[in-house]
């Protein structure tokens, strides 16, 4: 993307916006040297939701699932039924009974439920490689809205937008992060609902609720020329391929380290039920509004001529809340807002993964494998410097990305809904699954990820099979049924390991 020129509102928006986050970290910080994700427990059921929510509504939630809205219509709806139904996924299997368990993180959780350490690593690795695919993502996101509002290329963009990202990520560290993640929550949606409903008002629909409002205007839409397609089922892929990205994402959901650990931060069981809850009324309230996006965007470009073949309207499509805005005519400041919403989304989401890789890196890879005596401070220093090369390498990969962002981050669910999720699903509700097991799933999974990207060449049906966005319709149930298989051929867990599933995880 080329420079369009420095817009000065926006960026003294963002300023404004990052200092206030900023002093909020510090204003409810603790001195307690606490995990991270584990160190704001009275927030409420309420709080830990909106927490939940902020820590999802990442760059893919906020500027990706627009785009696709824009470019394939109902396609798109894949992406926002399989992001919420994996939070229904988690709130009948997993949420209650991982608070049971008491682990916070999924590399802890392995090595409790399996006792193998090398599950441990391999777990650990894992979430390492979904926080930098994931990372790339909003890496992608991050300098594109740079891009926009400095008036710089995407490759300086994507620099200048890094190292603001890892000074923000200096300045607030982990102080007080449940707290500031409210905070953000109620800043993106305001972000991303506001500016939309002065789009509607521009546009002449009913705005006080653009999110029906929008669908006159979608009427509107097929009636013209060339936006017939736009609303039809599978217009833009086969049912398969529908139904094989919803299922990814779905699973996908259910096995991400960072979501899983939210609810250590639940008292109860009962109020990390209600936090996923509450969380996806939050998140709902943001994909609600994505289509509409994407549809005044489509709309524009119909009725104002807006020259856009297939390669230029994929090229703009990550950047279309902003670029809806720019069409509709609304003014300069309110673009920009959409804007900020979509850093501040980028810029929590990274923060979090960044921590997350950082953490599964000094811990359960160098303390655990490396260097069993060394110091909290040494572990510490370990996990500051894993932080820096983490984002190093995110920002090399982010440079070309390879597609567009809700589709990297889909790869990064592929990932967890292949490995993870099994080991998860599997650990909780069967008692006869063991490290054996466990690890050859979690093998499998990364191969089956991976193969369609690596071997597709040379065997082209893996492309249709196991697409690298979708493959866990094929590949999550192959390896429950690998594992299932292995756990029979090999001895058992520990008793006390299956007495303590009983007794404590599955207790009335």
């Amino acid at each position: 993307m080329t420079a369009e020129g420095f817009k000065l509102l926006p960026a003294l928006l963002l300023l404004a916006v990052l200092g206030i986050l900023i002093l909020a970290g510090l204003a409810t910080r603790t001195s307690k040297g606490e995990y991270y994700l584990g160190s704001a427990r009275s927030v409420g059921r309420m709080g830990i939701g909106a927490a939940i929510a902020s820590n999802w509504m990442s760059a893919a939630s906020f500027l990706g699932i627009a785009g696709v809205f824009y470019l394939k219509g109902y396609f798109a709806l894949a992406y926002v039924i399989g992001w919420t139904g994996g939070y229904v996924l988690l709130l009948i299997l997993l949420a209650g009974q991982i608070r049971r368990f008491g682990k916070y993180t999924a590399p802890e959780f392995v090595d409790a439920r399996y006792e193998s350490p090398v599950a441990r690593v391999l777990s650990a690795v894992i979430a390492i490689l979904i926080s930098l695919i994931y990372c790339v993502a909003q890496y992608k996101g991050i300098g594109l809205v740079f891009s926009w509002m400095f008036g710089l290329d995407y490759t300086p963009a994507l620099f200048f937008g890094s190292a603001v990202v890892i000074s923000y990520l200096v300045l607030s560290g982990t102080l007080g992060l449940s707290k500031n993640q409210q905070l953000q929550y109620a800043l993106l949606i305001l972000c991303f609902i506001v500016p939309l409903m002065a789009i509607a008002r521009k546009l002449g629909y009913f705005w006080l609720i653009p999110q029906l409002g929008y669908g006159v205007a979608l009427r509107d839409l097929t009636s013209v020329a060339g936006g017939s397609d736009y609303g039809a089922p599978f217009a833009f892929a086969t049912p398969f391929q529908w139904i094989a990205l919803c299922f990814t994402l779905m699973v996908g959901t259910a096995g991400l380290p960072h979501v899983l650990a939210r609810f250590y931060t639940a008292p109860n069981i009962r109020d990390a039920r209600w936090s996923v809850v509450w969380g996806l009324f939050f998140i709902g309230l943001l994909y609600w509004s994505a289509p509409a996006y994407g549809t005044f965007a489509k709309l524009r470009e119909f009725q104002g001529g807006i020259p856009s073949d297939p390669a230029a309207a994929r090229a703009v499509a990550d950047l279309i809340v902003i670029k809806a805005g720019e069409w509709a005519g609304i003014p300069l400041w309110l673009t920009g807002v959409i804007a900020v919403g979509a850093i501040i989304a980028a810029f929590s989401t990274v923060s979090g993964l960044l921590v997350t890789g950082a953490s599964a890196f000094s811990y359960d890879i160098y303390y655990r494998l490396i260097n069993p005596r060394a110091s909290e401070r040494k572990r510490m220093a370990v996990a500051k410097g894993a932080t820096l090369v983490l984002a190093l390498l995110v920002v090399i990969g982010a440079i070309n990305p390879p597609g567009l962002i809700a589709e990297i981050t889909a790869l990064a669910f592929a990932l967890a809904g292949n490995t993870l999720f099994p080991v998860f699903l599997l650990g909780i509700w069967w008692d006869r699954t063991n490290k054996y097991g466990a690890v050859t799933g979690m093998v499998l999974g990364l191969c089956i990820t991976f193969a369609s990207l690596l071997f597709g060449g040379i065997f082209p049906w893996l492309h249709a099979v196991v697409p690298p966005t979708s493959s866990a319709l094929v590949g999550a149930p192959l390896v429950i049924g690998v594992m299932i298989v292995v756990s029979l051929l090999t001895p058992p867990p520990p008793e006390k390991i299956r007495r303590f599933l009983a007794e404590e995880v599955h207790a009335p």
